[in-house]
C-alpha cells in the first residue's frame, strides 16, 4: 500500500488541498490513497517534492523515505555547512541539530 495518506495527514493537508497542487480531483487522490490507481510520473515528481520523500518511499516500495546521500552530488552550500558545522564544539553541535528539528517539525505543521 502506498503511503500518501499517511504523508498528507502528517504535513496536515486535506485531499482537496493536494488535488490542487498535482491538478488533479480529489477523488483521483482518494483512489490514490486507496490504491485503485497510481499516480502518474509527472504527479510522483510533485508528490516527492511536497513530501520531501523518495518516490519508492511513496508508493511503499521503500522503507527508506530520503534518497541516500551521495557525497560527490553535494552542492557547494551543503558542502560549507558540513564544514562550518564540523568547527562547531560539542555544545554548538546540539544547538545547531535542536535549531533544525525544531525548524523541520514548524515546516510540517505548515
Amino acid at each position: 500500500m502506498n503511503r500518501i495518506r499517511e504523508l498528507r495527514e502528517e504535513k496536515g493537508i486535506t485531499q482537496v488541498r493536494l488535488s490542487i497542487e498535482l491538478e488533479v480531483s480529489q477523488e483521483t487522490i482518494s483512489a490514490y490513497e486507496m490504491g485503485k490507481y497510481f499516480p502518474s510520473v509527472k504527479s510522483l515528481l510533485k508528490l516527492r517534492e511536497i513530501f520531501n520523500a523518495n518516490i519508492d518511499y511513496i508508493l511503499g516500495l521503500s522503507s527508506n523515505r530520503y534518497e541516500p546521500l551521495q557525497v560527490n552530488s553535494l552542492k557547494e552550500e551543503e558542502i560549507a555547512l558540513i564544514q562550518a558545522f564540523r568547527k562547531l564544539d560539542l555544545t554548538g553541535r546540539e544547538k545547531v541539530k535542536a535549531y533544525i528539528d525544531g525548524y523541520l517539525a514548524h515546516m510540517q505543521g505548515s
